[in-house]
């Protein structure tokens, strides 16, 4: 495949993700960030622009911008918090796709004293044992590159991090890994906010089964794959045009 159709297929799978959120209530406002690195280009990337509803971007609307946050091309503005927190983890961890959120079910969690997703609770939330890092200590509104190298760090060499007062950040290798882990968060948060609403006690599944239902879910990653082209299919019957390269 040319890199001109990589960019194309990135810029089409970067939307149909952020389009998606938007459909699960997974978007506030016009606010947070999805982004990609650029096929070909390590250290240029994809991200959706300031002011726009994730649900009426186009692949046409997305910027790319360098290592500094300056913008290379697009027809639109960068919001100026946006590569504070993906430039950092982009370029320190090579991370290929960054997603943060304020989703609700996961937000409500960092919103909680030493609040964490149980991963031995949930078969779902098993997926991400020893893949999720906590900040406990929030940074303020990221408009600087420290704050943006500590929520970095934080990240450390995990996929996932909850940020305490704050969101969530989802990286994977490619949109539909990423998207997949992030939608997979959200639910698995919820069920446990819902199940610990009753006030009864979690009951978790001991770890060696937690290790292995983990190296399972991980071992079937076409699962993912094939949910993002089904998220595509289902854009394509109820939001026809989404997909405009121009």
């Amino acid at each position: 495949m040319s890199i001109k159709r990589e960019i194309e297929k990135a810029r089409i799978e970067l939307t149909a993700a952020l389009r998606s959120a938007a459909r699960m209530g997974l978007n506030e406002g016009v606010c947070n960030h999805f982004s990609l690195e650029l096929p070909g280009s390590p250290d240029r990337f994809l991200i959706n622009p300031q002011g726009l509803h994730w649900s009426e971007l186009t692949p046409a609307d997305l910027m790319i911008v360098d290592e500094k946050g300056e913008v290379v091309a697009g027809k639109h503005n960068v919001e100026p918090t946006a590569f504070f927190i993906h430039g950092r983890i982009h370029l320190n961890k090579r991370k290929k796709c960054v997603l943060h959120t304020h989703m609700p079910f996961a937000t409500s969690l960092c919103l909680l004293e030493d609040g964490q997703l149980d991963c031995a609770a949930n078969q779902n939330a098993m997926r991400f044992w020893n893949r999720i890092g906590y900040d406990g200590e929030y940074g303020g509104v990221a408009l600087d590159n420290a704050e943006g190298d500590r929520i970095c760090n934080a990240l450390g060499d995990r996929d996932v991090l909850f940020l305490a007062h704050h969101g969530v950040i989802v990286c994977g290798d490619n949109v539909p890994y990423a998207f997949d882990d992030l939608y997979y968060l959200e639910r698995s948060c919820m069920v446990q906010v819902l199940a610990q609403s009753t006030g009864g006690k979690l009951k978790r599944a001991p770890t060696h089964l937690v290790e292995q239902a983990a190296k399972q879910i991980e071992g079937e990653r076409q699962q993912s794959v094939l949910h993002f082209e089904a998220l595509q299919r289902l854009l394509d019957r109820h939001e026809p045009g989404w997909s405009k390269l121009r």
